[in-house]
């Protein structure tokens, strides 16, 4: 780029800077923008176009249209030249704008008379927030300098919108994080909660994007770069022999020193923008970039280096990660992603969680089960939406996020919440009752848990007793293998806790989505399908035997009962449960204390145990239905895969009859078999698995209340025959019949 064009570009800049500093109202701005850039470019029109929502953009200020068209004239994403600009976010530049493919003409606008046009997005850390565009009536094609000098001030205009430089009466837009936002995600973890935003890792707010030192600007940027590449060869030295982690961070230190990265934002900062607005924009076309690939492997490469820009400008503001606001006394956490461990370094604390990305069977969201916290998944941009402080409602139950919701949005929440309070009251009076149906019916109910933390639950819940501890959350939230004698003081410790009532561990389910930091991933096609649980078990009995020993020795005497996951043939059951007496029979001849009884039970999560010999039944000492990997099995449906995994009803006919049908085969061989997951407690679903035959449900704490409530209330014989009518009529589905009964029960 040659000097004239910097210096005019810097110009440029300055007099935006200028225009910015004057009392003006937010149009009024826009408005000297419009003029100020159509003069500097020798330009008769410039145009503004903002977004008024996520599909419509608004003509919001221009210079050389028809000014009546200002506020009146709006196009859908991707019509005309404009439109185009805004999905593509990407710049079109022709001489001859009406012959261009996509042209529309917009009669309002008096715009026929120009030729030339150049468009760019108006876009923020890849935000698409408008276009802004440049026309003439001389047909040429803008050259390569002019473009960049558009981009640069496009940048600009991003930054000033983010700071609210366009606020008032009769202004383009309203302020950046003043307006309530609704945000549709994914139901990571049920409940309601209301507070205010903390997030995770603040935003960066880059409050002087143009600079009129280029050189100090450059010897800024250069610093902080060289620091940053000190502490990437840092963690470069610190790593361990995690192939995976050190090839991210071999990523991180190939971009931290490329020179074509370096150029890109010395030039930025030739055109008048401060360092951290160079690292803004290179930081913004790579996320534009990454939202636009198919690419899985170019969009990881894009994501670490949005990373490392993050870091970057984190250098140049100071702006690191102790910002020095506090957190609020009700804290909601608002992340991009966040690890296990992270999370439960913030605790009980938290009022709720939601992720801009994430899964409903995510590390977080195991935690958060655990924890019993709602958790809202997929949640759009989130994290650009939201600052530390902000006003949030999360719907854990719908999957919907209140951001700095209104007066009528916020007193309708609050009504929901107060209605769930009522209710836990309600719950709290049959707390030590059985969960005993109409027709004299006991189901036992069981709770969940993985940490100590959720311990205090089974006296507060009413629960019976443990039908599920998950054991891999020791391992995933740890850099390295625990050892043995960690592992017993744990699990005695819960023991302890349970206070005499019965504990179902379960042995390490890892694999699918649960990856342990340590230990080489494998890229399966299918992860559900593939090495995990069971199988890493018996392909590693050296960890499975060391996970028994420390079972063994925490029960100290005392009962122990132990579980298989994820167990898919009898084969697999048999080498398991010799493991176990082997490692029973070691411990006995080291001269430990065995434990007072021991129980042996599976995981019935696939299809093909269902079908096992009778044999299996007969020598498994207990099974424990395992929904939620069942159901995405049964119905071919992955439970990631937001399309698919809604598609089928837990109380459609043919699973039911499927369930019925391995309760029947426990009957024939008086094996204990209980439900454990999700749908064990929803009230609806709890009451269908009761009426064909479960006795025992295990479900997270805050639902044994409402489920108990509602099997009280009801006859499980009535149940059945209305599951039974169902059938028979060859409906696809109970729930409807099922619902309506309910609703009778309520008015009876």
């Amino acid at each position: 780029m040659v000097d004239r064009t910097e210096t005019e570009s810097r110009k440029l800049l300055g007099r935006l800077r200028d225009a910015m500093a004057g009392d003006e109202a937010g149009q009024e701005r826009l408005n000297k923008i419009t003029h100020l850039i159509a003069t500097s470019m020798g330009c008769e029109v410039c145009s503004i176009y903002l977004f008024r929502d996520a599909e419509t953009l608004e003509l919001c200020a221009t210079e050389g249209l028809n000014e009546e068209a200002v506020h009146e004239t709006r196009m859908k994403m991707g019509e005309g030249l404009v439109g185009r600009v805004a999905r593509r976010r990407s710049v079109i530049n022709t001489p001859d704008a009406p012959q261009s493919p996509g042209f529309r003409y917009m009669p309002e606008t008096g715009e026929e008379i120009y030729s030339s046009f150049l468009g760019v997005p108006v876009q923020r850390l890849g935000e698409a927030l408008g276009v802004l565009v440049v026309q003439s009536k001389i047909a040429r094609e803008f050259s390569a300098d002019e473009v960049y000098a558009l981009e640069v001030v496009a940048m600009v205009l991003a930054e000033m919108t983010e700071l609210g430089a366009f606020v008032g009466e009769g202004a383009a837009m309203s302020a950046r994080h003043q307006q309530p936002i609704l945000l549709r995600g994914t139901v990571g973890q049920e409940g309601v909660a209301e507070g205010h935003v903390w997030l995770h890792e603040a935003r960066v707010v880059v409050s002087n994007p143009i600079a009129d030192d280029p050189e100090r600007e450059t010897e800024r940027l250069t610093e902080a770069v060289d620091e940053l590449r000190v502490s990437v060869d840092q963690m470069m030295t610190m790593a361990s022999a995690d192939k995976e982690q050190k090839q991210v961070l071999e990523t991180y230190r190939m971009f931290a020193n490329s020179k074509g990265w370096m150029r890109r934002m010395v030039e930025d900062i030739q055109s008048g923008l401060s360092a951290e607005a160079a690292v803004e924009k290179e930081q913004s076309l790579a996320r534009a970039r990454m939202s636009q690939s198919t690419d899985s492997y170019l969009r990881e490469r894009l994501s670490d280096l949005d990373d490392l820009s993050n870091r970057l400008l984190r250098i140049l503001t100071g702006q690191g990660s102790d910002t020095g606001a506090e957190m609020p006394p009700d804290p909601i956490l608002v992340a991009r992603n966040i690890g296990p461990a992270e999370l439960l370094d913030y605790g009980r604390n938290l009022k709720g969680i939601v992720l801009e990305q994430g899964s409903v069977g995510s590390h977080a969201a195991i935690v958060a089960r655990a924890l019993a916290i709602p958790l809202v998944v997929h949640a759009g941009r989130i994290t650009n939406d939201a600052l530390n402080g902000d006003h949030i409602m999360v719907d854990g139950e719908q999957g919907i996020v209140h951001l700095r919701p209104d007066d009528t949005v916020a007193s309708a929440f609050r009504d929901k919440i107060a209605m769930q309070a009522a209710a836990q009251a309600r719950y709290a009076s049959i707390l030590d009752l059985p969960a005993q149906a109409k027709c004299g019916s006991v189901v036992a109910l069981h709770m969940n848990a993985g940490l100590m933390a959720d311990l205090p639950s089974l006296q507060g819940s009413g629960a019976e007793g443990v039908g599920l501890f998950r054991t891999e959350l020791q391992f995933l939230v740890r850099n390295q293998m625990p050892k043995r004698s960690e592992l017993s003081a744990l699990y005695a410790r819960v023991l302890d806790a349970a206070g005499g009532k019965r504990v179902v561990f379960r042995t390490l389910d890892i694999g699918s989505d649960k990856v342990l930091p340590y230990m080489k991933p494998n890229d399966e096609p299918n992860p559900a399908l593939g090495w995990r649980a069971i199988r890493v078990g018996l392909d590693k009995p050296g960890v499975m035997r060391m996970q028994l020993q420390a079972l063994i020795r925490a029960a100290n005497g005392r009962p122990l009962t132990v579980m298989f996951p994820f167990v898919a043939q009898f084969e697999e059951f048999r080498a398991a449960k010799l493991e176990m007496d082997k490692t029973l029979s070691r411990e006995a001849r080291l001269g430990h204390v065995l434990p007072a009884s021991v129980e042996v039970g599976a995981m019935l999560e696939t299809p093909s145990l269902a079908f096992a010999p009778r044999k299996f039944f007969e020598e498994v000492e207990f099974l424990s239905i395992g929904g939620n990997d069942l159901k995405q099995f049964f119905f071919a449906a992955d439970r990631e895969n937001e399309r698919v995994r809604r598609r089928y009803d837990t109380l459609n006919v043919s699973f039911l009859t499927f369930l019925e049908n391995i309760v029947d085969r426990c009957a024939e061989t008086q094996t204990p078999v209980s439900f454990c997951g999700e749908d064990a407690g929803r009230p609806v679903e709890a009451l269908c698995f009761a009426a064909i035959g479960l006795r025992t449900l295990s479900m997270r704490p805050a639902s044994i209340g409402p489920v108990k409530s509602l099997l009280r209330r009801c006859d499980l014989n009535e149940v059945r025959d209305i599951i039974n009518n169902a059938r028979d009529r060859g409906e696809m589905s109970v729930r409807a019949d099922v619902v309506d009964y309910v609703k009778a029960q309520h008015q009876t």
